[in-house]
């Protein structure tokens, strides 16, 4: 990551930061980056992790629900880049609001109880997503009316609270605003800035690109392949965070903002997932069925795991035949006018290492 993504060192004395979820794989690589920049990092996550203990991180363990705890954990941090989630697309809705939701509004808290001074939080395109074709649009599009998904709905209710707490308000027409003591920077209190990256994948990652390679055989194109969406690649979605948070220093007036990152170019979804197969040494997917078809598949089968209480998860959801189907990618010019923000890796470069990582492994 050091070779790529060249954050200059601040001159002013290391901050105190709190990364929660510090053990996944967008957390690791903040923390890389704020060692790197000369922070004094805690990590607060559910397990332990011997590479962040080589990177001489202090290390808390506990749940995202126990608010005392991440009271506790949060006392003396100046940032906290909540990062932690529950993700996936099949599940018991509970779980993902006390995760999700419930958990944020633990971590708010916290940071107002301990005076924490600057939240940055990860959330995902997902909760604007209304089923159909989203291209080109930018921050100001609406929260749909319905989900039909635990998470984008859960991380949508999250996101909107941490907008709350930088001071935005939602009119009744579905914009946010915020007071013009606030968009003038006046004021003491909780400052934050919500993101939006868009399928983060790379070397490490232990999600998007497991979930391909697994099911490699399984695979089919859902329509006709024409259909494009941005990703970003891991090491460009961490260095947005911590421009995040240089942004929300220099701009407090930034509060409440939410910005879209990606790698600014979207690509053809079947074509990317063609490339991750190829970068695990697979071939590339070959079959293939109708947008419509794959929907009333992922519907039956919904209907039978909820009837049944079946474990795992279903092949198909609806939510998932919408995503394989459509055209999801955004204006990012927001986060480069505010944050700075350029992708300093491509999404070939990219591509190159998950090859050389998948290969070395």
């Amino acid at each position: 990551m050091e070779e790529t993504i060249r954050m200059k060192k601040p001159n002013t004395s290391p901050k105190n930061i709190l990364v929660t979820g510090g053990g996944g794989f967008l957390g690791k690589a903040i923390i890389k980056l704020l060692i790197h920049r000369g922070d004094r990092v805690t990590s607060y996550s559910r397990g332990y992790y011997t590479e962040l203990e080589a990177l001489g991180v202090k290390q808390v363990q506990g749940d995202i629900s126990d608010p005392i705890a991440l009271e506790n954990a949060v006392k003396g941090a100046d940032t906290v880049y909540h990062v932690a989630a529950k993700a996936g697309v099949w599940g018991d809705y509970k779980d993902y609001y006390r995760i999700n939701t419930e958990g944020t509004r633990h971590v708010i808290a916290a940071c107002k109880s301990r005076g924490v001074s600057r939240l940055i939080y990860t959330s995902s395109p997902s909760v604007v997503f209304d089923g159909g074709d989203m291209e080109g649009v930018d921050e100001s599009v609406p929260y749909p009316g319905s989900y039909h998904a635990a998470y984008p709905q859960t991380k949508a209710l999250a996101e909107q609270a941490v907008r709350q707490a930088g001071g935005r308000s939602q009119m009744a027409d579905g914009r946010w605003q915020g007071t013009e003591k606030k968009r003038q920077g006046e004021g003491e209190g909780l400052k934050t800035i919500i993101l939006r990256p868009h399928l983060i994948w790379g070397p490490g990652d232990n999600h998007l690109v497991p979930r391909i390679l697994e099911r490699a055989k399984h695979l089919r194109r859902i329509g006709d392949g024409k259909n494009r969406v941005d990703v970003i690649y891991i090491d460009n979605a961490a260095k947005a965070h911590l421009l995040a948070e240089v942004a929300l220093i220099r701009q407090p007036e930034l509060s409440g903002n939410v910005y879209f990152i990606s790698q600014g170019k979207p690509v053809f979804l079947w074509k990317m997932i063609d490339d991750i197969l190829q970068a695990g040494g697979l071939s590339p997917v070959e079959r293939s069925m109708s947008p419509n078809a794959a929907y009333r598949i992922g519907a039956v089968l919904e209907w039978f795991y909820k009837a049944l209480a079946l474990k795992g998860e279903p092949r198909m959801t609806r939510f998932v035949a919408r995503e394989l189907s459509t055209s999801h990618w955004f204006d990012i010019r927001a986060a480069q006018r505010d944050l700075g923000y350029v992708p300093d890796v491509s999404t070939e470069e990219g591509l190159r290492r998950l090859a050389a990582s998948l290969k070395a492994r």
